[in-house]
């Protein structure tokens, strides 16, 4: 059988160039791309795009319907069949404008790919993502043994994490002249730093306690004072493996080097939270616990731009509908508190107008949201 089609692979580089350079994206957003036009190819038996016909988007659509997760044995999530059937379209949509194709594929084909409505606005749906509690982190923080060097980085590797929010290919490529103690400050400088699309981000230490905050400082005071490291050297440098005397790979301590990517890092939350009897709390769940923890310690307008900002987030609503949404258990107890507040309001109902300029902003992005 075919596994590939000549015409196919250079018009597919072509787009995958086009990607990169004139859209800017990443090369896992470029590897998603490519994923979901490979399985198309596949489909078709790796037919020629140039003979496209709107029944095999059709085809395709149900295919995706029909597939199982491998690893879960279910059907694929709503959410990943829209993102594979919105990278198709894009691609037709590119492919209907490049020469050889313009008379073989019209824009109007590319919406075939279009999922129902119904499946569009449940793989659009915002839900609820666990997210550990300070005390769940606390739990595991205490819990975790501290021994050995390679110990106490991984200690102080989860208490940054809630101390800062940097997502975790950040805390792999940080190095210790980023973090100022003193003004307890961190700079991921984008030229150094794995910062989500390259964007220096200038945050300080987040309220969660002077215990967590002491963990990680300790572990930077060590880093200089005992292990002489530079400013230059990692602030969670890797492990040192080395073939010990029984001919097996072992760990002996600290490596003066960088994680390549956040793989360890994974792997060290989930040995944390396992050890301390916890469910497992990605690295990146930490930012919903800093957002939920925002919306109880923030009191203005002004208060929470500063909070969303300390995220790195450039608007306040990236922070209200992507990070925001509130748990169902205190969205109860909000509106069971609410309406006796309001009685006891001198003026019920009146909002300074910043404040009400922000509610109005959630609204309307929550309406368009819906018509969308």
């Amino acid at each position: 059988m075919r596994k590939h089609h000549p015409e196919n692979e250079r018009i597919k580089r072509r787009y995958f160039i086009y990607l990169r350079e004139a859209k800017r994206l990443s090369e896992h957003s470029v590897d998603q791309a490519a994923a979901a036009i490979a399985a198309f190819e596949t489909a078709t038996r790796h037919r020629d795009f140039r003979k496209f016909h709107i029944e095999q988007a059709r085809r395709f659509k149900r295919t995706l319907d029909e597939q199982v997760n491998a690893k879960t044995g279910k059907p694929l999530a709503k959410a990943t069949i829209h993102a594979r059937l919105m990278a198709l379209k894009a691609f037709f949509q590119w492919l209907a404008d490049q020469p050889g194709y313009r008379s073989r594929i019209s824009y109007a084909d590319a919406e075939y790919f279009n999922p129902s409505a119904n499946d569009g606005r449940i793989a659009r749906t915002t839900r609820e993502r666990p997210a550990p509690t300070l005390e769940q982190i606390r739990q595991a923080l205490k819990t975790m043994p501290s021994g050995t060097p390679i110990q106490r980085r991984d200690r102080a590797l989860i208490a940054f994490a809630i101390l800062t929010g940097a997502r975790d290919n950040a805390l792999a490529s940080l190095k210790l002249k980023h973090v100022d103690t003193a003004l307890r400050r961190v700079v991921q400088d984008a030229r150094e730093v794995r910062t989500k699309r390259a964007k220096t981000i200038i945050s300080y230490f987040f309220p969660v306690g002077e215990d967590i905050e002491a963990i990680a400082t300790e572990w930077l005071d060590w880093l200089t004072t005992a292990e002489s490291f530079s400013p230059e050297d990692p602030l969670f440098p890797r492990t040192h493996i080395t073939l010990g005397e029984s001919g097996l790979f072992e760990a002996v301590g600290l490596d003066r080097a960088h994680w390549s990517d956040a793989a360890a890092i994974r792997r060290i939350f989930r040995e944390a939270f396992e050890g301390a009897g916890l469910p497992y709390f990605h690295p990146h769940s930490f930012r919903h616990t800093l957002v939920a923890l925002g919306e109880r310690y923030c009191r203005t307008p002004e208060d929470f731009k500063a909070w969303s900002q300390n995220l790195g987030h450039e608007q306040v609503l990236t922070t209200f509908t992507s990070y925001g949404p509130v748990a169902e258990n205190r969205q109860g107890e909000i509106l069971a508190t609410l309406g006796g507040e309001r009685e006891a309001m001198d003026q019920p109902g009146d909002l300074d107008p910043e404040t009400l300029a922000a509610v109005r902003a959630i609204m309307r992005a929550g309406r368009q949201s819906d018509a969308a």
